[in-house]
């Protein structure tokens, strides 16, 4: 049987994997075994990290709307509580953007619950 060369295929193969790693650094960059392994591992942690960034961000909105309330003497955990009974439903995410960018809308529901 003949002999097949990579050629063209291999060449192309190559720089799709190699474009995939612009601007790692050392061998990730430039070899395409270590830009292979390089790949691999920046899938998963990609995938668990979609995951975390949704409890990061939760936890920031959290941390916005307790300083916004202690300055009106309340607490994050009875705020809630009492927003929940009185059947307001605005969720943290919006709470948040209000308590930062809108502080007199905010100001509004905070004084709904009081």
């Amino acid at each position: 049987m003949s002999r097949v060369k990579g050629g063209l295929m291999a060449q192309k193969r190559r720089r799709n994997i190699l474009e995939q790693v612009k601007g790692y650094r050392f061998g990730r960059s430039k070899k395409k075994r270590q830009a292979i392994e390089a790949i691999h591992h920046a899938q998963t942690y990609a995938f668990a990290h979609r995951k975390d960034k949704k409890a990061d961000f939760r936890a920031l909105w959290i941390t916005r709307i307790n300083a916004a309330l202690k300055a009106q003497g309340l607490k994050y955990s009875t705020f809630m509580k009492t927003m929940k009974d009185k059947g307001i439903a605005v969720d943290r995410k919006i709470l948040a953007t209000l308590a930062k960018d809108r502080p007199e809308a905010f100001q509004r529901i905070v004084d709904q619950v009081k």
